[in-house]
């Protein structure tokens, strides 16, 4: 067989080998081009900057360049609009460099850009996925002009979209994109061959179903060897945050670093600590401003005395420059992040990727250690994928509604039921979603047509139905501006309403601001710096849950005795008292249940799905229990709680419980808390919207397995 490289065509050759000076394709390239060449769909798998986003994007535009597009050939969508631009020039680059050419869409694009584009379409158009609905939407965009002749689609970093509300609505989208530009069922344009990148993926087998959509071609997981690399780990445990920052101001000294945060409250407050420790600090999150995530970016570039404090906003493989460290405060959640966030090191030739972690306390060291033991063992999370995507289905109807005017259940039907996350919901259940939109006034019937509600256009149709257009939850902001107009970021409004005028201050932007006036009428704040600042309450309320697998590993941690070599002092320290302490009892008793007289504590190194599953069966068994849950031990607190009590409703479960019981299944249900996990959430039924917090909450399966192993 010919390798890739020979089947490119000339003029490809030519610039690979003149205007970028390769001598030869990585193997991940060479595997990929070979199934991509030969039409497949694939997902491509490569280590962050291995190589995987050319070993897509060359042999698509060997196809392009063989036969030229009429309008948009190749399109590549990435999560974000950072990453978008991040991959701006070096599309423009590749594109320029066979003939062709490449444009850029997404809402800070100028209209006479755009304009200009969809008069002479580019053949390679970089998108996200909310500015390609942004497209589909508008009557201004020609569909079949600009995308009747596509080719392929590329996504990037694909694993944080599938499992996602955004990946559904993406799927939803395309779909619905290559319908409108070639209405004709037997239109040769309708398959279009898709590819997806990634870096890290536990099930990429799945991954690849679910982006088949409805396409036929064959599809391939591209997964070469890994090649071992060097890899420099550090755990400290510091138990309080002027410490972390401290140490973590050392670290970064005249060096460039990434500093994560679980959360955009840790991050503001490290930042506040971190500055006038000689090293220029910057806050990167979602509710900071564009214009100050921009400066961080551009400080970063330019500058070698750099450290950003970031929340996910910088997980993903937006090349910043060279980096030198990556820290993390306290630990992520899934192995996965850890790797990604890992990977924005190493790049430079005789650099060691690195992570330091720097924790609070032994539950986050002990959360540390068994993320990198898992990665080193080369576990990673799989993504869950959902069959029955509720949000997102109701959002497609509205949306469909807006793209035709009106539209008949039955035709919305036909478009959106053979999308992988909606194959699951039934004939009869999409009815009764439909009945009750109309019957809540979202959409309304009218000849046989739905178009949408009074209710609906009064929630989401401000400027245009932008909001409409987000699908993950978009809560309204409140921007955060000084007296000279300087806009410092944005509040959601339910922090901004416990504001109080002269007396309230708040950190954002790594700065404490005190409060002199809140306009609502115009959803502002405007703020002066104060010497000192509390932070925030951000985000919801709903808990984090830990993977069973990586709470097993802590367990395993716990009863073992094997030293880590990469931990500190402090932590070794902390490790031998908690094995004395609590793995003491998990080796003599592996069913450890604890009885302090008034409470009963059971050690179950579950996860939080499986624990809450039980939290709540037992709530439906002993109403009188009161019962609190996390990733690692349920609490019992009743007069008549005990071991002996706790091991019978145990036993009973076990041998007399009734699992696909609906009687059971609904008064279980009935004790969730109402969590909104989207903004559309709302829309749907009781029933439909219990069942989105039930798949986030719950795991009826995994609790049954592990009943089966606690004996």
């Amino acid at each position: 067989m010919s390798s890739t490289f020979a089947r490119f065509p000339p003029r490809l050759q030519q610039a690979i080998a003149t205007r970028l000076g390769w001598s030869s394709l990585r193997p991940v390239q060479e595997l990929a081009g070979q199934a991509i060449l030969d039409g497949k769909n694939a997902i491509v798998l490569a280590p962050t900057a291995g190589g995987k986003t050319e070993a897509a994007t060359f042999p698509l535009l060997a196809g392009l360049i063989e036969r030229e597009p009429q309008g948009v050939g190749l399109l590549y969508i990435a999560p974000i609009k950072a990453l978008l631009n991040n991959q701006c020039d070096r599309f423009a680059t590749y594109a320029e460099m066979v003939g062709l050419r490449s444009f850029v869409w997404h809402g800070d694009i100028k209209g006479k850009d755009k304009q200009a584009f969809l008069k002479e379409p580019a053949e390679v158009l970089l998108t996200t996925p909310e500015s390609l609905e942004v497209m589909l939407l508008s009557a201004k965009v020609p569909h079949t002009k600009l995308f009747g002749d596509l080719r392929a689609i590329i996504i990037d970093e694909i694993h944080a979209l599938a499992g996602s509300d955004r990946g559904t609505h993406l799927l939803s989208v395309l779909e619905r994109l290559i319908t409108a530009a070639n209405p004709l069922d037997n239109s040769p344009n309708r398959d279009v061959q898709r590819v997806g990148l990634s870096a890290t993926v536990g099930n990429p087998e799945q991954i690849l179903i679910w982006l088949q959509g409805s396409s036929q071609r064959q599809g391939v997981v591209i997964d070469p060897p890994k090649i071992p690399a060097k890899r420099e780990i550090a755990i400290f445990q510091r138990d309080v945050l002027g410490a972390i920052a401290r140490e973590a101001s050392r670290k970064a000294l005249g060096q460039k670093s990434l500093f994560f945060c679980q959360s955009r409250a840790l991050a503001e407050d490290v930042a506040e600590r971190m500055r006038d420790r000689s090293t220029e600090v910057f806050v990167h999150h979602s509710s900071v401003s564009r214009t100050e995530r921009e400066a961080a970016e551009e400080s970063f570039q330019n500058g070698n005395n750099v450290c950003i404090l970031c929340t996910s906003t910088l997980e993903l493989g937006i090349d910043i420059g060279d980096l030198d460290n990556v820290l993390q405060a306290n630990a992520p959640s899934t192995v996965s992040s850890f790797l990604q966030r890992l990977g924005r090191t190493g790049r430079r030739a005789g650099q060691t990727a690195n992570t330091t972690f720097y924790c609070e306390d032994m539950e986050t060291v002990l959360q540390a250690i068994a993320i990198v033991e898992l990665a080193r063992s080369g576990w990673v999370e799989s993504v869950r994928c959902s069959d029955r995507a509720w949000t997102v289905l109701v959002h497609q109807l509205l949306a469909l509604t807006l793209q035709f005017g009106a539209i008949s259940p039955e035709r919305a039907w036909q478009q959106l039921s053979f999308i992988p996350d909606f194959r699951g919901i039934t004939d009869e259940e999409y009815k009764t979603l439909i009945d009750h939109a109309i019957a809540e006034g979202y959409l309304f019937y009218s000849g046989g047509l739905l178009s949408i509600g009074e209710r609906a256009e009064k929630i989401f149709g401000r400027k245009n139905f932008m909001e409409l257009y987000a699908v993950f939850s978009s809560p309204i902001l409140y921007k955060v501006k000084t007296a000279t107009g300087y806009v410092v970021g944005s509040l959601e409004q339910d922090f901004v309403d416990k504001l109080v005028p002269t007396m309230s201050s708040f950190l954002l932007g790594g700065r404490a601001w005190l409060v002199e006036a809140i306009d609502h009428k115009e959803r502002s704040i405007r703020v002066e710096i104060a010497p000192r600042g509390t932070k925030p309450s951000w985000g919801g309320f709903s808990p984090q849950i830990l993977s069973y697998e990586l709470c097993r590993k802590i367990h395993s941690i716990l009863i073992e005795d094997t030293d880590y070599p990469y931990i500190d002092e402090q932590s070794r320290y902390s490790l031998v008292e908690k094995r004395n302490e609590l793995g003491v009892l998990l080796r003599q008793q592996p069913f450890c249940m604890i009885d302090d007289g008034h409470r009963v504590t059971w050690w179950t190194f579950a996860g939080g799905q499986v624990n809450y599953t039980l939290k709540y069966l037992f709530v439906y068994l002993r109403s009188n229990w009161k019962i609190v849950a996390d990733n690692f031990k349920i609490s019992i607190e009743s007069p008549d709680a005990s071991v002996q009590s706790l091991r019978y409703v145990l036993d009973q479960v076990r041998s007399n419980f009734d699992w696909q019981s609906s009687e059971h299944r609904t008064e279980i249900l009935a004790q969730l808390p109402p969590y909104r996990f989207s903004k559309f959430q709302p829309l749907l039924p009781d029933p439909y919207s219990v069942e989105i917090i039930e798949r986030y909450l719950l795991n009826w399966e995994k609790t049954r397995e592990f009943l089966q192993t606690q004996t």
